[in-house]
């Protein structure tokens, strides 16, 4: 099954800014995405975009928002329909005429499924938060305290054993920490904390 989106370009320039408002976004959210640990995965994945745009971008409140809506969103079509995983969401966001950017970085959360190349560092980190953030999740629930106590060098250890959530992509990972321009043990120290104020 092809994912390729054959294109490159989403959305009008014009509509540059133009954002779903919080409440649209959580209906849209609740709508399509059923499966609570998908629903978990982007909450996650959402905030973490949140924080790295508030602490390490230095956004305002537009900008913040833009990424966490790209974390919140990326995966919206895959629990219902994942034939048309990113295509439904992007057609979807055209038609509200959402902001260019964040349909951009949806598309290019998974270059080599989607065909899209990540451009721009909100593009970048949500590719780099994607896979490794699922990771550490997977961590966390084998952890009698989870979160708590959680490291670098432990996280690290599950990367190296193939059988460890041996669906997320090591490969991918390494691409999308190399394409952002940071090291590894950065960006596993910046999304433990983070991630474990994410609850169900």
């Amino acid at each position: 099954m092809s994912l390729l989106l054959n294109r490159n370009q989403f959305g009008n320039p014009e509509n540059k800014g133009k954002l779903l408002t919080r409440e649209e976004a959580m209906q849209l959210f609740k709508d399509w995405v059923l499966n609570p640990k998908l629903q978990m995965h982007m909450l996650q994945v959402a905030h973490l975009m949140k924080c790295w745009a508030k602490e390490k971008e230095n956004l305002d409140d537009n900008g913040i928002w833009a990424w966490e809506l790209s974390g919140l969103l990326h995966d919206a079509d895959w629990d219902q329909w994942p034939e048309l995983h990113c295509k439904k969401i992007i057609e979807h966001l055209e038609e509200l005429q959402i902001d260019p950017d964040v349909m951009h970085a949806i598309a290019s959360h998974g270059p080599n499924h989607f065909g899209v190349e990540p451009i721009n560092k909100m593009d970048k980190m949500l590719f780099a938060f994607d896979e490794l953030s699922g990771l550490i999740h997977a961590y966390s629930l084998m952890r009698p305290n989870g979160y708590e106590g959680m490291d670098v060098k432990g996280v690290k250890k599950r990367l190296k054993e193939k059988s460890f959530a041996a669906n997320v992509s090591r490969e991918e990972i390494q691409d999308a920490v190399d394409r952002a321009g940071i090291l590894l043990d950065d960006l596993i120290a910046f999304i433990i904390p983070r991630q474990s104020q994410v609850t169900a």
